[in-house]
């Protein structure tokens, strides 16, 4: 899907070679009162009426209209201009058109708009005309495929949101593509093919680990939840230099379950199906260096992505059996289901290596956190105010909001054991606070913060589907980092 950008009037729009135009109407301003053209015309006609009224949502749509070359025309008004009312009002514009086969989408502006609600607007875009097509055997691809935003007005922040927006798009569209895979179209092994395939170029480089890999670095609790598995797990690496080698890297850390039984301590059937989902921040870390490869911002990204399958065959791990982690923790497993946070803690120590500036893990890890947040907000957990502070900044600037969580010492209380170092549960009350405090313990060697993705990921029910979060986020907080001088020399190279 493309986005381009045109500095236009509305009266030049009309005649531009469009399947369909969606004009964003302000409440208040705008060119109502002075564009003579047959939009202005329709609109003041209907508004005349009771017909359109100018508050968020109300909408127009006509076909075919004389002195327009748009076959299909929708115009719909987006109120003050909220983030939250434009996405509101392109998802309705999308609704009355989304029948219609369209592949060239004009979005015009007919008020002056800032870059993050043109962002809003093309997010909301892509994700309403978004089709997954991969295991159909007669799939439906999306038919959209060029929009074109204009504006009387376009200036650089606006060319520089859409091209923000163009590389975000993408990332976000392949963290949804390997989410919502079917967990036998993507194991380990094809997860670790699309990291390399993501990582190409000069500024990437990818390694792949296997089982005799990860033995050698006595990452223990990550093979433990491997040991059940038919499919073999990977250990993955990416990364991306965008500065010089000197300035610490931001380590990113995904968990990649690509399947959840629980192991021994099997989930119940109903909706077992979702646990494919279980390998979202392994996808966001994708949908990230898709990202960050377009944008090509000048810092340093790792991503590591430990990625297996949890199931419950004669050699699985069996709840109380005691674990020895790459730190040298022993960890006593009373609960399989809770396996997230063993090979994220794996990996978590192997981010040592790095010498990072920050360490981000991402995971799908607990239903607690989906009751505490619901699907509005991730859950947020760190050690160090600073980058919490940024990642809120980051997840408020992207409309991709997290929400920061406790992380009481008095927590850990529940994690005690008597036969190991650390248990893996602590219980039902706090249980993504608990959690946290489980992952807390291996990552006190840098600046360190967890986001629990499990209610944000995907949606159930029957608009069930990976939702690409928390790409948005992450990406803002990285392109942040950069800096701004950093941020214009990527938009000069884009040029």
């Amino acid at each position: 899907m493309n986005f381009e950008i045109q500095k236009r009037a509305l009266s030049r729009v009309i005649r531009d070679d469009l399947d369909a135009l969606v004009v964003l109407w302000p409440s208040q301003g705008g060119v109502e009162g002075s564009d003579k053209g047959p939009i202005s015309v329709v609109v003041r006609a209907a508004a005349a009426h009771g017909d359109f009224e100018h508050k968020p949502g109300a909408m127009l749509t006509f076909y075919a209209h004389p002195g327009i070359q748009a076959r299909h025309v929708v115009v719909v008004c987006i109120g003050e201009g909220s983030a939250a009312q434009v996405r509101s009002a392109v998802n309705a514009a999308w609704g009355a058109l989304k029948s219609a086969k369209i592949k060239r989408l004009g979005l015009h502006a007919t008020t002056e708009i800032s870059g993050k609600t043109l962002q809003v607007a093309a997010c909301a875009l892509a994700d309403a005309s978004y089709s997954y097509t991969s295991t159909l055997s007669k799939p439906k691809p999306r038919t959209l495929k060029q929009v074109v935003f204009s504006a009387e007005t376009v200036n650089a922040e606006l060319r520089d949101a859409l091209a923000h927006t163009q590389a975000l798009v993408a990332g976000i569209e392949v963290a949804k593509e390997w989410a919502n895979r079917p967990a036998n179209h993507a194991t380990p092994s094809l997860l670790a093919n699309a990291a390399k395939a993501i990582a190409k170029g000069p500024a990437f480089k990818c390694e792949v680990m296997g089982p005799k890999e990860v033995t050698k670095l006595g990452m223990g609790a990550f093979l433990a939840v491997a040991r059940g598995a038919a499919e073999p797990l990977r250990f993955i690496v990416m990364r991306y230099s965008g500065a010089p080698a000197a300035q610490a890297p931001v380590v990113l850390v995904g968990k990649g379950i690509t399947f959840d039984t629980g192991g021994i301590s099997i989930k119940p059937a109903a909706e077992m199906d979702e646990m494919k989902y279980d390998m979202s921040g392994a996808a966001s870390v994708l949908g990230v260096f898709k990202a960050l490869g377009e944008l090509k911002p000048a810092i340093n990204v790792v991503g590591l992505i430990p990625a297996t399958e949890n199931m419950p065959d004669g050699q699985a791990v069996k709840p109380g059996d005691v674990v020895t982690s790459m730190s040298g923790q022993t960890i006593e497993i009373l609960n399989t289901d809770a396996e997230g946070r063993l090979v994220l803690c794996d990996a978590l120590t192997y981010a040592e290596r790095f010498k990072p500036r920050a360490v981000i893990d991402i995971a799908t890890l607990t239903g607690a956190c989906v009751i505490a947040l619901g699907g509005v907000r991730s859950g947020l957990f760190s050690s160090d105010d600073a980058l919490a502070q940024a990642l809120q900044l980051a997840g408020d600037a992207s409309g991709d909001a997290c929400w920061r969580m406790p992380l009481d010492e008095d927590y850990a209380e529940g994690l005690k054991s008597r036969y190991a170092d650390v248990a893996n549960v602590a219980g039902r009350q706090a249980g993504s606070v608990t959690a946290a405090k489980f992952l807390q313990r291996f990552a006190s060697r840098y600046p360190w913060a967890h986001l629990d993705i499990a209610g944000t990921a995907w949606r159930s029910g029957a608009a069930k589907g990976a939702t690409g979060r928390p790409v948005g986020l992450l990406l803002a907080y990285l392109l942040a980092q950069a800096g701004p001088a950093a941020a214009k020399a990527a938009s000069n190279r884009r040029r």
